[in-house]
């Protein structure tokens, strides 16, 4: 477990979605319990379809999606949480603003940007890099919502368990009602691209109903509800790390163990000492071989490098190279192209098929491997190389090495080249479609 963690830290982009994750999900896990307790536990999945439609639009005319999404979602949570003076039900409203936020946000889409990946990323929860804007606005509205959640702790407990008490004890209950809904708002607005639209609801719901399911104190829920939130998410993105699964998905993969484990021990109790304790020895006995598997499989691998290689280092943790591997070649690339400033002049290596294409005389092809599209043709990402050498055939696989340089197009978006000094045609080849 340790080793995994190790290397995740080994990349940028993995550690700002461990930062941005682990603060969306604490604040999640507090409000959660009054959202629950409160009747609203749906009220998360409606946001989250608020947010995407709110992205679409901004996608479409070019704004920052966050700059959009977080005063629309606002609004709307405020009047989610007003509904009991209405004529409608409560449940009804949610249904009406989720199916209708997601039909305009698809239609947006569709007829402006497309079905992309980008648009799945956001649908169901991605690894994909967010650029450096992006991650301080997520820590400094999460500590804020924190802060408030802890300042403000007491009227919202009062708040969420009786109304009427709350309101004979002076405390001005519609204001804590909008307090809530605006930081539930900016939660979900935040949440959305690590988990997903259609997953975002669940950190909301898993923690609370989970540690209730433990204690019967306020308190104590509050308590559990955020370190079960805060272990779920970090066993979550190491399996989609471990196993390229998608992010939202592994972590409400682990709540659900989680939920039905608490409910068999609650059924179980007589037994559940036992089983518990060989379950952890086993846990850590796994655990242990694992880690030393892995060592062993690294020092293996480290040797045969070095004397296949010549002393070219393909180690991850160089950092004179940057090695794109594998098992995260889309979610590398993506931070490459979204914050260039911290990789241009910095020597690149990576794998992947010859495509012969090139928009200069001194670029012979590029290095690339294909990705999946959402709705619509498949697509392919990569590096366009320029090499004085021998040049390799078209779909050989090969492996690039060189420097990353941008260089300026007849259209308005730059292009990013690499400078090769080495290029190398293998004869096993890789994963030629990535999708992590």
């Amino acid at each position: 477990m340790i080793g995994i963690i190790q290397e995740m830290l080994a990349y940028p982009f993995l550690v700002r979605a461990l930062i941005v994750g682990l603060l969306v999900s604490l604040c999640a896990s507090l409000l959660g319990v009054s959202l629950v307790l409160k009747q609203y536990s749906m009220i998360g999945d409606s946001l989250s379809h608020v947010s995407f439609g709110a992205l679409s639009v901004a996608m479409a005319f070019g704004m920052a999606p966050l700059r959009l999404s977080l005063p629309v979602v606002s609004i709307v949570a405020v009047l989610l949480l007003r509904l009991k003076s209405s004529h409608m039900k409560s449940d009804a409203a949610l249904a009406v603003i989720s199916s209708g936020a997601l039909g305009i946000g698809v239609i947006v889409t569709a007829l402006t940007t497309g079905m992309t990946m980008d648009v799945c990323g956001y649908m169901f929860g991605s690894l994909l890099a967010m650029n450096k804007e992006d991650v301080f606005i997520s820590i400094v509205l999460s500590i804020i919502v924190l802060l408030i959640f802890v300042l403000c702790y007491n009227r919202l407990f009062a708040v969420t368990f009786d109304e009427n008490f709350a309101k004979a004890s002076g405390v001005k209950v519609s204001s804590y009602n909008t307090l809530i809904a605006v930081l539930t708002a900016v939660t979900i607005v935040l949440g959305m691209r690590m988990m997903g639209a259609m997953l975002i609801s669940s950190l909301i719901i898993f923690p609370a109903l989970t540690s209730m399911r433990i204690f019967g104190n306020f308190k104590k829920v509050v308590i559990t509800s955020a370190i079960i939130s805060l272990i779920c998410f970090i066993l979550g993105i190491m399996g989609s790390y471990q196993y390229a699964t998608p992010t939202g998905a592994s972590v409400v993969a682990v709540y659900l163990v989680l939920f039905i484990a608490v409910i068999l021990w609650r059924k179980c109790k007589k037994h559940m000492k036992a089983v518990a304790m060989f379950a952890v020895v086993t846990c850590v006995l796994v655990g242990c071989q694992s880690d030393t598997a892995q060592e062993t499989t690294k020092s293996n691998a480290q040797e045969t490098s070095e004397t296949a290689d010549t002393g070219e280092t393909k180690n991850r943790q160089n950092k004179e190279v940057i090695n794109i591997e594998e098992k995260l070649f889309l979610s590398q690339m993506t931070d490459i192209y979204t914050n260039s400033q911290d990789y241009l002049g910095r020597t690149i290596s990576l794998e992947g098929y010859m495509f012969l294409e090139s928009p200069e005389a001194d670029v012979i092809g590029g290095v690339v491997r294909d990705t999946p599209g959402c709705c619509g043709d498949d697509g392919m990402t990569g590096f366009l190389y320029t090499w004085s050498g021998a040049k390799p055939k078209e779909n050989e696989w090969i492996r690039v090495t060189g420097v990353l340089t941008e260089r300026e197009s007849e259209e308005a978006t730059p292009y990013f080249v690499l400078e090769a000094s080495a290029v190398e045609v293998l004869e096993a080849r890789g994963a030629e479609f990535v999708t992590q």
